[in-house]
């Protein structure tokens, strides 16, 4: 009697532990599985023109419109530059307009919208709106955090803050109405998105202090392509010292033409991209 009690239990057991293996999910399987890399598409570009450039704009910002460039400064009091607004003519690099912003204040990324320009300021947290024809100052509105890049869909405004982060903001109070986050082709966050532009629906952006600007979905914040600069800026570098990052992305869109520079380069190059 009591080896068939022992000899029950002892089934009973085995029939238990069977059953708890079979319920449990095995380690291969609750592993993390690593982020999925997906192929990004790499772009060439082809050099169709350059252009002179003032060797001393520190350049935050870049737009091509009616003709005209349009490019903001940075720079502050006991800087070799300064923060300015200026109408730019292409052909020359003469600067045919220009506001001087206040010492205390850094010039960042500038769009147009509706007939104003608005620049940002890197840390003073403010954005300053002109009128398009004599760059009267308008009106100054507050914003938090810091200010990079900036560019329009034609109804927002996007803006960059040197994270991963693009805020697409009401053009009159400035607050956010979304924002996306731009991941690399391996899914991780892509900080320092610096100068923006938008070009045929999609976000144009400079990854500070390197070769790259990404071609980004204005949707879903997912890379669509990268452009490698590598080989320009060495030759920009190699004729220019004082040369600094690949800074500046404009669009003609009346022609169908790119131009881009960098931060004290003596060149604008209007460029024709092209997949790899």
């Amino acid at each position: 009697m009591q080896f068939n009690r022992f000899r029950k239990f002892f089934l009973l057991t085995l029939v238990f532990l069977a059953s708890c293996a079979a319920n449990t999910p095995s380690l291969q399987n609750n592993a993390v599985a690593p982020a999925k890399t997906t192929r990004l598409k790499e772009f060439s570009y082809r050099i169709v023109k350059s252009y002179p450039h003032d060797p001393k704009a520190f350049t935050q910002g870049l737009q091509f419109y009616q003709g005209y460039l349009y490019e903001g400064t940075g720079g502050r009091e006991g800087d070799d530059f300064f923060s300015t607004l200026r109408k730019v003519d292409l052909e020359t690099g003469r600067v045919l307009k220009k506001y001087e912003l206040p010492r205390d204040y850094f010039g960042e990324g500038i769009t147009i919208y509706d007939n104003k320009i608005y620049q940002l300021t890197w840390q003073e947290m403010t954005a300053f709106v002109y009128d398009l024809n004599d760059f009267t100052l308008l009106r100054e509105i507050r914003y938090p955090g810091e200010g990079w890049g900036l560019t329009s869909d034609g109804t927002d405004l996007i803006m960059s803050d040197g994270t991963h982060v693009l805020r697409f903001v009401d053009p009159e109070s400035f607050k956010t109405k979304r924002t996306i986050v731009v991941r690399d082709e391996s899914g991780r966050p892509l900080a320092r998105l610096n100068e923006l532009e938008f070009i045929k629906g999609e976000i144009w952006a400079n990854v500070w202090e390197t070769p790259f600007i990404v071609r980004i979905d204005p949707e879903t914040g997912k890379l669509l392509g990268r452009i490698d600069f590598t080989d320009l800026i060495e030759q920009v570098r190699r004729n220019n010292r004082k040369a600094d990052v690949l800074n500046g992305i404009a669009y003609d869109s009346s022609a169908d033409r790119i131009f881009i520079t960098g931060k004290l380069w003596d060149k604008v190059y209007e460029i024709q991209v092209q997949e790899k």
